[in-house]
């Protein structure tokens, strides 16, 4: 898969520190956004992006070493994080994933971050919140209107580092050419209606202008938040686009004219988030492999194991990925780069 990429972050008009990070590089794209204040939240998200920088300058990377990922990031911070102080970060993005039948992304997320696509001059979102106003929403109880502004819609249900084990969802959908990925924290959906961030998308070409754009835009709509963007470009996919192979939920008007995926295993249950206690809500130990769930238009993908290998630190001999940009850290390769070309 060849693919061109943009990103942005600021630490907003309102907060002193930025606790977002972000990395951009083949084969991960993802969004961290900490919480915990100085020492905390920027130290988890910082965390959070060393970890997965493990897997940049790969062609690919599995479900299980995304996965492993996750679980090394929970260590580190409970081994961190000073005794008394708490400390999480959302962790949401894409990872370009091998498969014999053509190019797919793995959609992961955990926490109010969020991953969206742009396919054919439609925005969708992939992810699903993992919120007290999402689970109202899936209840019935509120509407998209009442969401907006209800008291509890900065309270998450799930994050990594405020349980014992990170619960993440998992999605796979296909990579199909001119298609554009978003990864971005809550400081732009928070701020900017999802038909504004649609139609910057649609309308500015270049990925960097884009990510920059958006931030621009949260920022004049108030900024009240961090916010950091990741805007990858799907340039060219090896084959042809593996969008017919997409399930779609019974009842969906085009299900009857989609075949079923031909090699994705069957969708399990939808997980239940815990129910939150605080601000962040600490979610009861998983007794099995977390459960990967099907979103509309997507395929399910394989619960990762349980033992899955933790993949080689760095070598020596690599530049170190650390670079301090308006207060947070991020990795160095998120600067805008040619195309990266996966065989």
């Amino acid at each position: 898969m060849r693919t061109s990429w943009g990103s942005a972050t600021d630490r907003g008009r309102v907060r002193a520190l930025n606790e977002d990070a972000l990395l951009a590089y083949p084969p991960v794209f993802l969004v961290a956004d900490g919480m915990g204040g100085h020492d905390a939240g920027d130290v988890a998200s910082r965390l959070a992006v060393e970890e997965f920088s493990q897997l940049a300058g790969r062609t690919t990377a599995t479900a299980d070493e995304i996965h492993a990922c996750f679980h090394r990031v929970a260590d580190r911070l409970r081994a961190t994080v000073a005794r008394g102080r708490t400390a999480g970060t959302t962790v949401a993005g894409v990872a370009i994933v091998p498969d014999d039948g053509g190019s797919y992304w793995l959609v992961f997320n955990i926490g109010d971050s969020r991953v969206y696509r742009l396919a054919d001059g439609v925005l969708e979102q992939i992810s699903v919140d993992h919120s007290v106003v999402q689970e109202l929403l899936d209840a019935g109880q509120i509407d998209a209107s009442a969401a907006a502004a209800h008291p509890d819609r900065h309270v998450i249900t799930r994050a990594v580092g405020t349980g014992p084990d990170p619960e993440p969802d998992y999605w796979l959908i296909p990579a199909a050419p001119a298609d554009r990925v978003l990864v971005c924290s809550d400081g732009l959906t928070s701020e900017v209606p999802d038909a504004v961030i649609g139609r910057l998308l649609h309308d500015v070409v270049d990925p960097q202008e884009a990510a920059q754009r958006l931030v621009d835009a949260a920022l004049e709509a108030g900024g009240r938040d961090n916010v950091t963007v990741v805007v990858v470009d799907v340039a060219a996919v090896r084959g042809q686009s593996d969008r017919d192979r997409t399930t779609r939920p019974p009842g969906h008007p085009d299900a009857d004219e989609l075949a079923p995926p031909a090699t994705a295993p069957p969708a399990t249950a939808s997980p239940v988030p815990a129910p939150p206690a605080a601000v962040v809500a600490a979610p009861a130990p998983p007794s099995s492999p977390p459960v990967l769930t099907p979103a509309p238009g997507v395929a399910p993908v394989a619960a990762p194991r349980g033992d899955a290998p933790v993949h080689p630190q760095v070598p020596a001999d690599r530049d170190t990925w650390d670079e301090v940009l308006d207060g947070a850290t991020v990795p160095r390769p998120t600067r805008r780069r040619p195309p990266e070309v996966s065989p």
